[in-house]
């Protein structure tokens, strides 16, 4: 312990009163410091990862509503008259940003949970949404989680169109691989070829137009013969899925009850007739 303790002062003495001794020693302890903190600004990063995705996958979401809503304004006024103060304000959809704690992909029919609940703002029937395109739709709502069915379930009906067009049909699945599924009722006089873009058709009140889900790879008769069914490559990695943001439609649940009072209202005259 003594001979350490002398070693030190002898180092310390060395070094303060030797110009070059000490310069060694400085450029040396920069070197560690900063091979430290290099490995400590990795580490920071990787786990800031998470936050930064959650991030990304909100700012898209806004992004494709802007996008969606200036193609609509473009080919309504034309480019050159267009005036983008007039544009709906994409901020009028909130997003509830969340992530996925459990999903399968394997089964008739999918569940996906995901970490946020009544207490974040979430209800039933609210559309979900990844980065890349449509998730599914908020089935049961918890105080902390939510249940979702995906688009990969024989229960999962989503009202989409084919784009720039307004020949739509449903988006559903029905086994298979998770990265496919099919647009069903696509009139017979539509006009589309391979590889136009599917997104939802804004007729729904879950998802407001424009949100993309995929693109079309093959077409088909229907079994009656009475339509198209369009084979689609879905842009959501489902296999893969980590984000997700739900689409918090302040004027969903007045269109709801509004459609369900409708609903309610045609029985009651079918049974007084």
């Amino acid at each position: 312990m003594l001979f350490l303790f002398l070693e030190g002062i002898s180092m310390a003495l060395l070094f303060s009163y030797n110009s070059y001794q000490g310069s060694v020693w400085i450029s040396s302890a920069n070197s560690i410091a900063g091979f430290v903190y290099e490995k400590q600004a990795g580490l920071n990063s990787y786990f800031a990862l998470s936050q930064m995705n959650t991030e990304l996958t909100r700012r898209n979401t806004y992004l494709e509503f802007q996008l969606q809503e200036l193609r609509e304004e473009l080919g309504k006024q034309g480019v050159d008259s267009v005036h983008i103060a007039g544009l709906k304000d994409a901020a009028s959809y909130g997003v509830i940003p969340a992530r996925v704690v459990q999903s399968s992909v394997d089964k008739r029919d999918n569940l996906m949970t995901i970490d946020k609940g009544a207490a974040d703002g979430v209800k039933k029937d609210m559309g979900v949404v990844s980065g890349t395109g449509v998730v599914g739709i908020v089935y049961l709502v918890g105080e902390h989680y939510s249940v979702v069915i995906p688009a990969l379930s024989s229960k999962s009906s989503i009202s989409c169109k084919i784009e720039h067009t307004n020949y739509f049909g449903y988006l559903r699945w029905n086994g298979g691989a998770s990265n496919m599924a099919n647009v069903d009722e696509v009139p017979r006089h539509a006009h589309f070829k391979l590889y136009d873009r599917v997104v939802t058709s804004g007729y729904s009140a879950v998802f407001p137009p424009g949100i993309p889900v995929g693109k079309i790879l093959h077409v088909y008769n229907s079994p009656d013969g009475l339509s198209y069914q369009l084979k689609v490559q879905l842009y959501t990695d489902f296999g893969n899925l980590q984000d997700v943001c739900v689409i918090d439609n302040s004027r969903m649940h007045e269109q709801l009850k509004l459609m369900r009072a409708a609903q309610d209202s045609l029985m009651i005259q079918r049974r007084g007739e």
